[in-house]
């Protein structure tokens, strides 16, 4: 795949995430997905995806840069959000943060087979 192509399909897949459109993730990610080096599956990453949601009502996606081969992605993604309650095992408490994720992604067929994470969680750590 091309690497302007593959940009367009993780825009895509931010879209998605972004509207939470469910039904459309299995466009974005193989039914054998991995996150950080365990096998969970469609299911069990869109469950992830969701259980994001609820512990974070306001939860967007926004890309600050991402770079990309012919199989990968690198992506900086910024949060401005409101976790309800514990995140990260921090006592938030519907408290606004700022936060960073590194990620990085293999797609096969145009689809994200494996995803590792890296979220900030000193930065949260320092606003509380």
């Amino acid at each position: 795949m091309m690497n302007s192509d593959l940009r367009d399909v993780y825009r895509g897949y931010i879209d998605c995430l972004n509207q939470q459109d469910w039904p459309a993730l299995g466009q974005f990610v193989d039914e054998d997905v991995h996150y950080n080096d365990q096998r969970v599956g469609l299911s069990g990453y869109r469950e992830m995806l969701e259980k994001d949601y609820r512990q974070i009502p306001d939860l967007h996606f926004n890309i600050r840069f991402m770079i990309a081969d012919p199989e990968h992605i690198a992506a900086r993604l910024d949060f401005d959000c409101t976790p309800v309650g514990d995140f990260m095992g921090l006592p938030v408490n519907g408290r606004k943060v700022q936060f960073s994720e590194n990620v990085f992604y293999r797609f096969r067929e145009g689809r994200i087979i494996e995803v590792w994470s890296v979220i900030d969680k000193a930065a949260v750590e320092a606003q509380l």
